[in-house]
């Protein structure tokens, strides 16, 4: 007779929008007591995940599960990569990058199904200045944008697609110079996103074609653009054919080193983090066990809808700009009649 295994679900309170409460009652209701005894932990703090965790894979747990976003998971992850513990997922966050990529459903109650029916894989991870990575990084518009999302109080993707509405008309370009195998090539670049996983999250597919155990990074390299041609790079980006834009340049690697002119913010899975001016990134290979469903659907995102809400959001953010603008004329106009009435009665 098989014994129960032990897992743990690390909860994070504040991450996403959804009620932690009733996952809990799932989790009580639907895990297999058979194959499990489970414990149900908090977080209190942030990091608090990454010390937990390292407490339950020094306890040998067969896993522990990540119950929030992006953030919550790296935690959890870093402190079991190498080790016999594997990472499970119930997403609830902002992205919830790696579960898309990983096919774990987004309902808590079907995500908790793959932990009672699926199968253990191991996946590569990668490294910005020797902080773990499992989804995506980078340097520019992508990390400009998360450091702005962390700071405005408020959280899920409506928010997280506001700040990339309004933070794109103000960003500008910085230039880079990315070396790989010796050779450095400089860009002027409006980011520099290097993918473990395809997305950053609500099937957003900045590296389309990465992949979870080749060993690769996939580096998507976005130059400056116009007005013009954000509609059809929000398309591609939801359609996964980003990489065919005359705007981006693709590659793969093992490593590459950025330089910049001064430091500043990137990020890891969506977290902002300040670094200096030199940056490096490396893949590891086979270092994290994850729980994922025996079987991988085909993807079935709706990505004419998502595109069209992100051409959508463009045209309403343009609308309120040139309303703003046009109202800002008629004040300026107005008080320039009042000062010229004001003159001619002077002069009189």
């Amino acid at each position: 007779m098989n014994h129960p295994k032990n897992i743990a679900f690390i909860i994070n309170p504040i991450s996403g929008i959804e009620a932690k409460e009733q996952i809990v009652k799932w989790i009580e209701e639907k895990l297999d007591k058979d194959k499990y005894r489970y414990e149900i932990l908090y977080t209190k703090y942030a990091g608090h995940a990454i010390k937990i965790a390292a407490q339950k894979a020094y306890e040998e747990y067969h896993a522990v599960v990540a119950v929030g976003g992006d953030g919550t998971m790296n935690e959890i992850a870093r402190s079991l990569v190498h080790t016999e513990t594997a990472l499970g997922i119930i997403p609830c966050g902002s992205g919830n990058g790696l579960a898309r990529h990983l096919h774990i459903p987004m309902e808590a109650k079907r995500a908790i199904d793959i932990l009672n029916h699926g199968k253990v894989e191991t996946i590569d991870y990668g490294k910005i200045n020797e902080t773990s990575f499992f989804c995506t990084c980078g340097v520019g518009f992508d990390a400009f944008v998360s450091l702005k999302f962390s700071q405005a109080g408020k959280r899920g993707p409506l928010m997280y697609l506001e700040k990339t509405l309004t933070e794109s008309l103000k960003y500008r370009p910085e230039t880079y110079e990315v070396e790989i195998d010796g050779n450095t090539t400089r860009y002027k670049a409006f980011l520099i996103a290097c993918g473990n996983a395809s997305q950053y999250g609500n099937n957003a597919y900045i590296t389309p074609q990465a992949t979870l155990d080749d060993g690769l990074l996939d580096v998507t390299i976005l130059e400056p653009f116009t007005v013009l041609d954000a509609p059809s790079l929000a398309f591609q980006l939801f359609n996964k054919t980003i990489n065919q834009n005359s705007r981006i340049k693709t590659f793969r690697c093992r490593s590459l080193s950025i330089h910049r002119s001064k430091p500043g913010v990137v990020h890891f899975d969506g977290d902002p983090i300040m670094m200096g001016e030199n940056i490096q990134i490396k893949i590891v290979q086979n270092g994290l066990r994850v729980i994922v469903p025996l079987e991988a659907p085909k993807d079935s995102p709706n990505v004419f809808q998502r595109a069209q809400d992100y051409i959508n959001g463009l045209k309403q953010l343009n609308e309120s700009f040139v309303e703003d603008f046009t109202s800002r004329n008629r004040m300026i106009l107005e008080k320039g009649k009042e000062r010229f009435k004001k003159l001619t009665k002077i002069q009189k």
